[in-house]
C-alpha cells in the first residue's frame, strides 16, 4: 500500500472513532435526583427534581411520579428549568409507601434517554 493510501485509511478511522465518541458522549443523562435513588424520605416530598449532565429539549420531557396503584401522581406537567438541566415536577397527598419516578427526555441533539428509579416514603409520611 502507497503512503497516501495508508494516510487516508489513517484518516478514515481517526475519523470514525471521533464521531463515535462525539455520539456516545451526547445524551443526557441523570446526575442526580431529589429525593433521590433508593432513598427512603422521613415525609413526602412537594415536588420532584432530576439534574441532568446536559441541557434537555422542554417540548420532550415527561415526568411520572407513579404509587403503588399505578396512577401518576403528578400534580401538573413537568417542567424543564431555564439552563434546561433541571427536570422537576409538583406533587401533593403522597401516602406512606414506594414510588417509581419515570423519565424520559431529549437531548438538545436530539438523543433520547429515559430511565426510572423507586424511593419510599415512611409511614408517617402525608
Amino acid at each position: 500500500m502507497n503512503t497516501s493510501k495508508k494516510w487516508l485509511s489513517a484518516a478514515a478511522v481517526l475519523t470514525i472513532v471521533t464521531c463515535y465518541a462525539i455520539g456516545a458522549s451526547a445524551h443526557s443523562f441523570p446526575e442526580s435526583e431529589t429525593p433521590s435513588a433508593g432513598q427512603r424520605v422521613a415525609s413526602a416530598p412537594s415536588e420532584i427534581t432530576i439534574d441532568f449532565d446536559a441541557p434537555i429539549e422542554k417540548l420532550f420531557a415527561k415526568l411520572e411520579v407513579v404509587g403503588a396503584d399505578g396512577k401518576n401522581d403528578a400534580t401538573g406537567a413537568a417542567q424543564v428549568s431555564d439552563d434546561g438541566r433541571r427536570l422537576s415536577v409538583k406533587v401533593s397527598g403522597l401516602k406512606p409507601g414506594d414510588y417509581t419516578v419515570k423519565w424520559a427526555v431529549v437531548c438538545i441533539d436530539t438523543h433520547h434517554t429515559e430511565g426510572s428509579y423507586t424511593f419510599s416514603i415512611a409511614s408517617g409520611g402525608s
